[in-house]
């Protein structure tokens, strides 16, 4: 089926709804007013929708035209990737790369990566999403990335295993657990507050497997999670690497925890597309594979 709507017009329309008047598109654009109001009526003509209404002296989106303007965007923004990787591949190398990374993933190592990547040009631009539990895989599933380091590989994707990482249960000296000086049941940390970091997807599907006490703090960064804990205010599971330096300084003290105390996450390395995978998204993808191969095998 042959489109009736130029990428042109749909442009057009976008243009009108981020800058909120024809004029300001037509500026933005370069076209004249009546020509963007020609494609905005066109794409109504043509679909036998009404796209905007007047409330007052403002014109705003009916809820066919919200609906219209979200897949339109999609639309252009897949017609302007296409044209850049097609601009990539001639060149033989991408002009941007995509990671998502699971944020319990060391970060110093990441940016070993990343910074060991950059040495030879040409360095693409990076974008990093970190991301949690059902973001990480809502990333991938929408193919919002090139690559993805997870905990969990979404149906229908192949991941390689990278490392794992040893999860450690910590609160304050001060914290009333530590002052039990026994070991500790799963009852004892029910009766006190959890810090949990919240799961990035859009939908989450999937409940933390360290949610343990329904008094609970879910906040959006470990980094926060760490400040509460180090303060006395609840209790967490974090990766040991990430909080040595409140460790050492006995900001944080482990939790003599009966059984699982220490819990080991396996992290695993996807492409969103294999196949279509360029030679920076390789190339990165073994620098990461090698780094945490060597840590993997000196831990």
């Amino acid at each position: 089926m042959k489109p009736k709507i130029s990428l042109e017009h749909w442009q057009a329309l976008i243009s009108v709804v981020e800058k909120g008047s024809y004029a300001r598109a037509s500026a933005q654009l370069n076209k004249s007013q009546s020509t963007i109001s020609y494609a905005v009526n066109k794409i109504e003509e043509l679909l036998n929708v009404k796209i905007f209404k007047l409330v007052g002296r403002r014109a705003e989106l009916t809820p066919a035209g919200r609906a219209i303007f979200r897949q339109c965007q999609f639309l252009v923004s897949q017609a302007a990737e296409l044209e850049e990787r097609a601009t990539s591949l001639a060149s033989g190398w991408e002009s941007q790369l995509s990671l998502a990374v699971e944020m319990i993933f060391p970060p110093k190592l990441l940016l070993q990566c990343l910074e060991s990547f950059g040495l030879k040009p040409p360095e693409p631009r990076i974008e990093l999403y970190e991301s949690v539990l059902g973001g990480t895989e809502e990333l991938l599933q929408k193919h919002l990335v090139d690559l993805a380091v997870c905990s969990q590989i979404p149906t229908g994707f192949i991941g390689d295993y990278l490392m794992h990482i040893t999860l450690i249960l910590v609160a304050s000296p001060d914290h009333p657990l530590h002052q039990l000086e026994r070991e500790l049941t799963l009852n004892d940390l029910r009766k006190h507050r959890q810090l949990v970091v919240r799961d990035s997807g859009s939908h989450r599907v999937t409940k933390a497997a360290l949610e343990i006490s329904e008094s609970r703090w879910t906040v959006s960064h470990r980094a926060t999670s760490v400040c509460a804990a180090c303060m006395g205010l609840g209790f967490s599971w974090f990766p040991k690497d990430s909080i040595e330096d409140e460790l050492e300084t006995g900001r944080l003290k482990p939790l003599p925890l009966q059984q699982g105390a220490e819990r080991l996450v396996a992290l695993y390395l996807a492409f969103s597309d294999p196949e279509s995978a360029g030679p920076g998204a390789r190339k990165l993808a073994k620098i990461i594979q090698e780094a945490a191969s060597n840590v993997d095998k000196a831990a």
